[in-house]
Parts: C-alpha cells; structure tokens; sequence
C-alpha cells in the first residue's frame, strides 16, 4: 500500500515500498480537503503513477522504472497509450475525470483528449483546446521572467527586495530577502491565499500590488535561507519586482516575452467576474477552508480573480507542450540561463530538489523537471524528463480530476 504523508509545507509525499518518496506540490487548502475526504490514496497513486509515466527510453519497447524487487517491466508504447485510453474512457462514463491529458515526445504528441463538462450549467464540454485554470504552474513563468531580467543586467539573483522596491512597506523584510530567497520558498514568507483573502474586493485584486496588504506586515517565518517552504506570497513579491524593472504589468511581460516566443497563442490571464468562452469552470466540494462539503459548486469564488505571479493563468495542455520546447530549445533564455533555471537549488531529499519555479528529481536515473498545481477545482501536472524528451500534462477542472487519470492504471501499466 502507498502511505500519502505530509512534508514541510504543503507537500504531498509518498513514501512507496521500496523506500523511494516523491513530491507533489499542492495548495495546503487542497491538500487538506483532500485528506479530510479520504482521498489521499488516490493522490499517492497518482504522483507515484506519474513519476513511473516519466521514465522512457526511447523505443517502441519502454523500458519502465518499477520496484526494485519487481525488476522491470517492458511496456510498448503504442499498447500503453491506447490502454490509457480505454482508461480514461472509463473515468468519463463514470463522471471520474473532467479535463486534458496529453502525452507526447518532444513535439509529436503520442495522446491528446478532453474529457468532461468545461461548464456544467450549460451543458458545454472539454475540448483539448479548453483553457484550465494552472494554479501553481504558473510559477514557472515568473521564475522564467526574473532569469531574462538577470540575463539582461537589469537584475542580480542575490538583490534584496530593498535593492530593487525601496518603498517596499516592510523594511526588515525587504533589507533581509534576496530574489534567490523568493524563487526558491526559502525567505519565510507564506499563503496569501487565505483569510483576509476572501473579504477583499476583487477589483484590488486585479493588480499583483493589491495583494500586498494581505501580507506584507507580517513577520517572516524563519531566517531567509535557513529552511524551505512554499510561499504563494514570495511569488507575488517577484512580479512586483518584474513590473518595477520592466516597466510592464505582470500579465503584460507575461504575454510578449514568454507567451509569444513560446507560440502559447491561447494562454491568457482572464478576468473571472466575466467569463471568457472556452474556459473550463472549476468544480470543488471543498470550502474555503479546504474543508469536504460533499456539495459540488463553482470554484470563482474561492480562486483569484486574476491570475497571479504565483499562479492561475489559463492555457490550454498544447501551449504548455509549446513552453517545454521553447524552454529547453533556448527561445526564452540563453543556454547558461535555462541550466540556472532548472538546476535545483535546495535539496528537499535525494534526488529531489526545488529550482527556480520548478521541480528538478531523478526518477530511475533520468532527470525530471516540471511543477503541480492545486486547489479547490483545480488539478494539474506538467512533467518532462530531460533524458528521453517525454511530457506529460494533465489539466483537470475538479478537485481530484488529475488523480483519477492515473491511480490504479499507470501504476501498474505506466507509460513512457
């Protein structure tokens, strides 16, 4: 049996036979309703599910990562994704999935299908072209952001927030946090995503400096640099730092530098007080709190109004298959850049380390870089393996649509 525990912040952890662990990154709000309904088994099996579906070796037949006693197990490629399909069929007749998950190497996408109702109310289904809300994915851009900043002089990693917002209202703070400290969780800030959250005017929260009263007289948790946890409020810092030296809005440097090389043509920050078409509404019976209510309702009134720099853009699985390629490839920072970016920087445990803005693990000897998104209505994972060039994205618009893709199946029949 896979035991789902806790680390640090808000980590799910599974902690699997053979004594390997493995990190989901999650919003504590989520990942609180998530164990409060029973459903950490399903998480477990999915982080496990999804680690196993990111090891390939490059040919028809996969050579798959499984336990150590087990050996290996040899799964061909065109079987497992055409199984996974049935699977996924399965979820949908049963209402178990409502989302996107997309397979694929390199460019050429071996699996693409959309499962679901984007909007409930009118009946309108999923398509592989839905925006999903990205919580948490969307730090990968900031982080992105802040390395073509550095990459052009205008910043250092090691500048103080004082260096660079000297009107920053909080000076013990600003004269004691650098941009290495935001972009890695280690400056002791925490979630503004609660409380005093969800009584603020959604028009101040249209703007990333509207969140600052939320947070910004709070003391810091530890020493900067002493310990690693995760920060939403650390990620809002660094778009403010983004908007001062680039004399852009957040959403707008977003936009030309990232999404346009990127060929991201669909991803957007939308406004929730006014639905665009072809966004995939969230659905929760969680409350603000994280706490099950067995009722199944929108989730607008708990998320952003607007995306942030710590996450909640919409894209669509596609144009996040844009954003690997455009990475790795070096259309959005030089090769130095991209390997500061991605080489983890503080080590969570062997083999898993947190980067800039991602994720950086070895899964049975191959490198894995990628982030997760969650809360109530939103379920997301973006993974690539370094090694073989395989991607795996799952978007859901429901509190456990990702984990149900894969728990029971890929654990057992992973793909590449």
């Amino acid at each position: 049996m896979i035991v789902p525990q806790l680390l640090l912040w808000n980590r799910g952890v599974v902690r699997v036979p053979n004594g390997k662990e493995i990190v989901a990154d999650v919003s504590s709000r989520w990942l609180r309703g998530m164990r409060r309904s029973g459903r950490t088994g399903l998480a477990a099996q999915l982080i496990l599910a999804l680690a196993l579906c990111s090891v390939a070796r490059g040919s028809d037949s996969l050579d798959v990562g499984a336990a150590p006693a087990e050996g290996k197990v040899t799964v061909d490629r065109t079987a497992a994704v055409a199984a996974l399909a049935v699977h996924l069929d399965d979820l949908d007749a049963d209402g178990r999935f409502s989302g996107v998950v997309l397979v694929a190497r390199g460019h050429d996408v071996l699996f693409s299908r959309a499962y679901g109702l984007a909007d409930r109310a009118k009946g309108v289904t999923n398509r592989v072209d839905t925006l999903f809300n990205l919580g948490s994915l969307g730090k990968m851009f900031t982080a992105v952001a802040i390395l073509q900043l550095v990459e052009e002089g205008r910043l250092s990693i090691e500048s103080l927030i004082a260096d660079v917002l000297p009107d920053y209202p909080n000076a013990s703070v600003a004269q004691t946090v650098s941009i290495h400290h935001l972009l890695t969780h280690t400056a002791g800030m925490g979630d503004c995503f609660s409380g005093e959250f969800f009584t603020t005017p959604s028009e101040q929260l249209k703007t990333v400096d509207g969140y600052l009263p939320l947070f910004v007289h709070k003391r810091l948790r530890f020493v900067p640099g002493g310990q690693f946890a995760y920060s939403n409020e650390g990620y809002i810092v660094l778009g403010l730092i983004i908007e001062r030296v680039s004399g852009q809005a957040y959403d707008e440097y977003i936009r030309e530098h990232i999404f346009e090389p990127a060929g991201m043509v669909r991803s957007e920050f939308a406004d929730l007080d006014v639905v665009p078409p072809n966004l995939a509404i969230g659905y929760t019976t969680l409350d603000a709190d994280g706490a099950e209510t067995g009722v199944v309702r929108e989730n607008t009134s708990l998320m952003p109004v607007r995306g942030t720099p710590a996450g909640g853009a919409y894209s669509t699985a596609l144009d996040l298959l844009h954003f690997v390629p455009a990475l790795l490839d070096h259309r959005l920072l030089s090769p130095e850049s991209t390997a500061l970016l991605l080489r983890g920087k503080v080590e969570l445990r062997p083999g898993l380390s947190y980067a800039y803005g991602l994720f950086d693990k070895i899964v049975e000897g191959e490198r894995v870089i990628g982030h997760t998104g969650g809360a109530p209505g939103v379920c997301n994972l973006l993974d690539a393996n370094l090694d073989s060039g395989y991607s795996v994205i799952v978007l859901s618009n429901s509190d456990a649509g990702c984990l149900s893709v894969l728990s029971g199946y890929l654990a057992d029949s992973p793909l590449p």
